[in-house]
């Protein structure tokens, strides 16, 4: 008798202590969103239930397609790019964020960073339609270069003018935006410590079981392979990272970037291979990774030193890749 209740009294023990150590195991969800995937991990237990924090963290996504998706017809933003010019459409609230942080990346770069680009984007076949293997023609390229400029949207509140055969596409920022939007979820589900990941943008807050740091990889940037360029930590921020190794087409012995720059309407040619940006705001880190990705290494670097940005650069050279960071990027590694 004596053996048999110490044995249900141990079995208690282990399984109360199981309970108490759940801020230490930790869980994940994940699924697919836009085109790409979403994760979320974390520690403890939400409030209500882990199904009730998956069907709010869905919910969003699909909230976020069906308002920012070029993808889908019946979007929100492909109803405004199909809109006849003089047409005045009123924006939910969370694509009047994204457009506001948007215009302010534009504003900011001098056009580098520009939703419009959509029409260059398709024409080089990186968008919704047919994927192509050759450049386009001049008179191809010069037919969407004038339907490209941020400037001719007008946004007053909530309400967006449609000039008139504008296209914009909010794929540069649209995934760091929902990263945010799932981030608020955990918070709110009363998780402290996670690490939310849609299509490659990151945001994390706590840490991991046991105290451990949410530990990330920035790839080397080379075609077909995989290995680890640098690690960084993320303590409460988000990276966004964007390269051209991923997404191009070659012709004629060369390559073609999916990353246009819409003041040339070419992709970019320089020796840029990837940006990682660390920032408060994945959504601002998405689009500010996309913007340093047209500027290149020279002028990329002068416009995150001038805003005092955490970024890393990864150039291309004769000899490999070379690592380049901020001041802002340098401290943060220099606290890990």
């Amino acid at each position: 008798m004596t053996r048999i209740c110490l044995l249900l009294v141990l079995s208690l023990t282990l399984l109360l202590s199981g309970c108490d150590d759940s801020k230490n195991r930790l869980s994940v969800l994940s699924g697919p969103t836009m085109g790409t995937s979403w994760s979320v991990k974390f520690t403890g237990n939400p409030d209500e239930s882990v199904d009730a924090l998956k069907a709010d963290i869905e919910a969003a996504l699909e909230q976020v397609n069906a308002e920012m998706s070029t993808y889908r017809e019946d979007s929100v933003l492909s109803q405004f790019n199909q809109a006849p010019g003089g047409t005045i459409m009123d924006l939910p609230a969370d694509t009047v964020t994204v457009m506001q942080a948007a215009f302010s990346i534009s504003e900011m770069t001098g056009g580098a960073y520009d939703v419009t680009v959509g029409p260059l984007v398709n024409l080089w076949g990186f968008g919704p339609g047919a994927d192509r293997f050759e450049p386009p023609e001049d008179s191809q390229l010069q037919a969407a270069m004038s339907r490209v400029g941020w400037q001719a949207l007008l946004l007053d509140g909530a309400r967006l003018l449609q000039p008139g055969d504008v296209y914009v596409d909010l794929s540069s920022i649209a995934k760091g935006f929902a990263v945010d939007k799932i981030a608020d979820l955990m918070d709110k589900h009363g998780l402290r410590s996670w690490l939310v990941e849609v299509g490659g943008e990151l945001r994390a807050r706590g840490t991991k079981p046991y105290g451990q740091p949410w530990r990330i990889a920035v790839e080397r940037p080379i075609p077909g392979v995989r290995e680890v360029e640098q690690v960084v930590t993320l303590r409460d921020m988000a990276v966004a990272t964007s390269g051209d190794y991923r997404n191009f087409f070659e012709s004629g012995g060369k390559l073609y970037s999916h990353t246009i720059d819409p003041r040339t309407g070419y992709p970019v040619q320089h020796k840029l291979a990837s940006v990682s940006v660390l920032h408060e705001s994945a959504m601002m880190a998405d689009g500010l990774a996309t913007a340093m990705t047209v500027l290149g290494p020279k002028d990329g670097m002068a416009f995150a030193k001038a805003h005092e940005l955490a970024v890393f650069f990864i150039v291309r050279t004769d000899e490999g890749v070379t690592e380049l960071m901020t001041p802002a990027f340098e401290a943060i590694l220099e606290e890990m």
